[in-house]
Protein backbone atom coordinates (compact mmCIF):
# COMPACT_ATOMS: atom_id res chain seq x y z
CA UNK A 1 0.00 0.00 0.00
CA UNK A 2 2.96 2.31 0.62
CA UNK A 3 3.66 2.86 -3.09
CA UNK A 4 -0.02 3.52 -3.89
CA UNK A 5 -0.26 6.01 -1.00
CA UNK A 6 2.87 7.75 -2.28
CA UNK A 7 1.36 8.08 -5.78
CA UNK A 8 -1.96 9.29 -4.31
CA UNK A 9 -0.15 11.94 -2.24
CA UNK A 10 1.76 13.04 -5.37
CA UNK A 11 -1.65 13.48 -7.02
CA UNK A 12 -3.38 15.22 -4.11
CA UNK A 13 -4.05 18.11 -6.51
CA UNK A 14 -5.37 17.64 -10.05
CA UNK A 15 -6.59 20.13 -12.58
CA UNK A 16 -9.46 19.86 -15.04
CA UNK A 17 -10.77 22.34 -17.57
CA UNK A 18 -13.02 24.19 -15.10
CA UNK A 19 -12.17 22.64 -11.73
CA UNK A 20 -9.30 21.83 -9.40
CA UNK A 21 -9.28 18.84 -7.07
CA UNK A 22 -7.25 19.46 -3.91
CA UNK A 23 -7.24 18.43 -0.24
CA UNK A 24 -10.08 19.73 1.92
CA UNK A 25 -9.02 22.36 4.48
CA UNK A 26 -10.66 24.39 7.25
CA UNK A 27 -10.79 27.31 4.81
CA UNK A 28 -13.57 25.34 3.07
CA UNK A 29 -15.88 25.33 6.09
CA UNK A 30 -18.26 28.05 4.86
CA UNK A 31 -18.54 26.61 1.35
CA UNK A 32 -19.04 23.11 2.73
CA UNK A 33 -21.61 24.25 5.30
CA UNK A 34 -23.54 25.88 2.46
CA UNK A 35 -24.35 22.41 1.09
CA UNK A 36 -24.14 20.21 4.21
CA UNK A 37 -26.88 22.37 5.73
CA UNK A 38 -29.02 22.06 2.60
CA UNK A 39 -31.74 19.39 2.84
CA UNK A 40 -31.94 18.86 -0.92
CA UNK A 41 -28.17 18.27 -1.32
CA UNK A 42 -27.93 15.87 1.63
CA UNK A 43 -31.26 14.07 1.11
CA UNK A 44 -29.81 10.66 0.18
CA UNK A 45 -26.54 10.83 2.11
CA UNK A 46 -26.68 12.10 5.69
CA UNK A 47 -28.55 14.37 8.10
CA UNK A 48 -28.15 17.99 7.16
CA UNK A 49 -25.90 20.08 9.38
CA UNK A 50 -27.63 22.64 11.58
CA UNK A 51 -24.48 24.25 12.96
CA UNK A 52 -21.25 25.22 11.20
CA UNK A 53 -19.31 23.49 14.00
CA UNK A 54 -20.65 20.13 12.76
CA UNK A 55 -19.05 20.88 9.42
CA UNK A 56 -15.77 21.93 11.07
CA UNK A 57 -15.68 18.62 12.95
CA UNK A 58 -16.30 16.62 9.75
CA UNK A 59 -13.47 18.47 7.99
CA UNK A 60 -11.00 17.89 10.86
CA UNK A 61 -12.03 14.36 11.91
CA UNK A 62 -12.77 12.94 8.47
CA UNK A 63 -11.26 14.87 5.55
CA UNK A 64 -8.09 16.11 7.24
CA UNK A 65 -7.50 13.09 9.50
CA UNK A 66 -6.93 10.74 6.54
CA UNK A 67 -6.63 13.05 3.54
CA UNK A 68 -5.36 10.54 0.96
CA UNK A 69 -7.98 10.24 -1.77
CA UNK A 70 -10.18 13.01 -0.32
CA UNK A 71 -10.63 15.95 -2.67
CA UNK A 72 -12.39 19.28 -2.53
CA UNK A 73 -13.92 20.22 -5.89
CA UNK A 74 -13.05 23.87 -6.50
CA UNK A 75 -14.16 26.12 -9.36
CA UNK A 76 -11.15 27.65 -11.08
CA UNK A 77 -12.89 30.93 -11.95
CA UNK A 78 -14.09 31.78 -8.44
CA UNK A 79 -12.03 29.50 -6.14
CA UNK A 80 -15.37 28.36 -4.64
CA UNK A 81 -15.44 24.86 -3.15
CA UNK A 82 -18.63 23.21 -4.48
CA UNK A 83 -18.35 19.62 -3.25
CA UNK A 84 -16.12 16.65 -2.56
CA UNK A 85 -15.07 13.52 -4.37
CA UNK A 86 -13.52 10.60 -2.51
CA UNK A 87 -11.47 7.76 -3.93
CA UNK A 88 -10.59 4.80 -1.72
CA UNK A 89 -8.13 2.17 -2.92
CA UNK A 90 -8.85 -1.50 -2.20
CA UNK A 91 -5.46 -3.02 -2.76
CA UNK A 92 -6.54 -6.64 -2.21
CA UNK A 93 -8.47 -6.65 -5.50
CA UNK A 94 -6.69 -3.75 -7.25
CA UNK A 95 -9.79 -1.58 -7.34
CA UNK A 96 -10.95 1.86 -6.30
CA UNK A 97 -14.22 3.09 -4.81
CA UNK A 98 -15.72 6.42 -5.79
CA UNK A 99 -18.03 8.62 -3.71
CA UNK A 100 -19.12 12.22 -4.14
CA UNK A 101 -21.28 15.11 -2.94
CA UNK A 102 -22.07 18.28 -4.89
CA UNK A 103 -23.74 21.52 -3.83
CA UNK A 104 -27.16 21.39 -5.54
CA UNK A 105 -26.72 24.91 -6.94
CA UNK A 106 -24.07 23.40 -9.24
CA UNK A 107 -25.98 20.30 -10.34
CA UNK A 108 -26.49 19.65 -14.04
CA UNK A 109 -23.39 21.55 -15.18
CA UNK A 110 -21.05 18.58 -15.65
CA UNK A 111 -18.70 19.43 -12.76
CA UNK A 112 -19.02 16.02 -11.10
CA UNK A 113 -18.47 14.21 -14.40
CA UNK A 114 -15.34 16.31 -14.94
CA UNK A 115 -14.11 15.44 -11.43
CA UNK A 116 -14.90 11.76 -11.98
CA UNK A 117 -12.93 11.72 -15.23
CA UNK A 118 -9.86 13.07 -13.41
CA UNK A 119 -10.21 10.25 -10.87
CA UNK A 120 -10.63 7.58 -13.59
CA UNK A 121 -7.53 8.86 -15.37
CA UNK A 122 -5.59 8.61 -12.09
CA UNK A 123 -7.04 5.14 -11.39
CA UNK A 124 -6.32 3.51 -14.73
CA UNK A 125 -3.35 5.42 -16.19
CA UNK A 126 -1.34 6.29 -13.08
CA UNK A 127 -2.28 3.65 -10.50
CA UNK A 128 -2.94 0.82 -12.97
CA UNK A 129 -6.09 -0.34 -11.18
CA UNK A 130 -8.32 -2.98 -12.77
CA UNK A 131 -11.71 -1.68 -11.65
CA UNK A 132 -13.42 1.41 -10.25
CA UNK A 133 -16.81 1.05 -8.59
CA UNK A 134 -19.45 3.18 -6.92
CA UNK A 135 -22.88 2.90 -5.40
CA UNK A 136 -25.80 5.27 -4.90
CA UNK A 137 -29.15 5.31 -3.18
CA UNK A 138 -31.62 4.04 -5.80
CA UNK A 139 -33.76 7.16 -5.28
CA UNK A 140 -30.88 9.40 -6.37
CA UNK A 141 -31.21 9.70 -10.15
CA UNK A 142 -28.57 12.45 -10.40
CA UNK A 143 -25.81 10.13 -9.15
CA UNK A 144 -26.97 7.45 -11.58
CA UNK A 145 -26.52 9.93 -14.46
CA UNK A 146 -22.99 10.82 -13.34
CA UNK A 147 -21.92 7.18 -13.12
CA UNK A 148 -23.41 6.43 -16.56
CA UNK A 149 -21.61 9.45 -18.07
CA UNK A 150 -18.36 8.08 -16.65
CA UNK A 151 -18.92 4.91 -18.67
CA UNK A 152 -19.82 2.74 -15.70
CA UNK A 153 -22.01 -0.35 -16.03
CA UNK A 154 -24.91 -1.08 -13.70
CA UNK A 155 -24.16 -4.31 -11.82
CA UNK A 156 -27.18 -4.73 -9.59
CA UNK A 157 -28.96 -3.48 -6.51
CA UNK A 158 -28.29 -4.48 -2.93
CA UNK A 159 -31.54 -4.24 -1.00
CA UNK A 160 -31.66 -2.45 2.36
CA UNK A 161 -27.88 -2.45 2.67
CA UNK A 162 -27.28 1.16 3.80
CA UNK A 163 -28.64 3.13 6.72
CA UNK A 164 -29.50 6.68 5.62
CA UNK A 165 -31.14 9.03 8.10
CA UNK A 166 -32.36 6.14 10.25
CA UNK A 167 -33.90 4.14 7.38
CA UNK A 168 -32.53 1.19 5.42
CA UNK A 169 -32.16 1.99 1.74
CA UNK A 170 -31.32 0.09 -1.45
CA UNK A 171 -28.03 0.79 -3.22
CA UNK A 172 -27.47 0.53 -6.97
CA UNK A 173 -23.92 -0.58 -7.83
CA UNK A 174 -21.87 0.42 -10.88
CA UNK A 175 -18.35 -0.27 -12.11
CA UNK A 176 -15.95 0.29 -14.97
CA UNK A 177 -13.07 -2.03 -15.85
CA UNK A 178 -9.66 -0.89 -17.05
CA UNK A 179 -10.16 -2.32 -20.56
CA UNK A 180 -13.59 -0.67 -20.88
CA UNK A 181 -12.09 2.67 -19.91
CA UNK A 182 -9.12 2.33 -22.28
CA UNK A 183 -11.38 1.20 -25.16
CA UNK A 184 -13.72 4.17 -24.69
CA UNK A 185 -10.70 6.51 -24.65
CA UNK A 186 -9.42 4.93 -27.85
CA UNK A 187 -12.82 5.43 -29.54
CA UNK A 188 -12.90 9.10 -28.43
CA UNK A 189 -9.39 9.67 -29.77
CA UNK A 190 -10.26 8.04 -33.10
CA UNK A 191 -13.30 10.28 -33.44
CA UNK A 192 -11.14 13.34 -32.77
CA UNK A 193 -8.51 12.25 -35.31
CA UNK A 194 -11.01 11.25 -38.02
Amino acid sequence: MGNINFIMIEHSQMEGERIILRPVSLDDVDDMYEYTSDEETTRYIYDQHTDVNQTKKIIVNYYMKEPVGMYAIVLKESNKMIGTIEFRIHEWNNSGELGFTLNRHFWGKGYMTEAGKLILELAFHTLGLDRVFAGHDVRNGASEKVLSRLGMTYEGTLRRDQMVKGALTDTAHYSILKEEYLNSEKKKNNRVIN
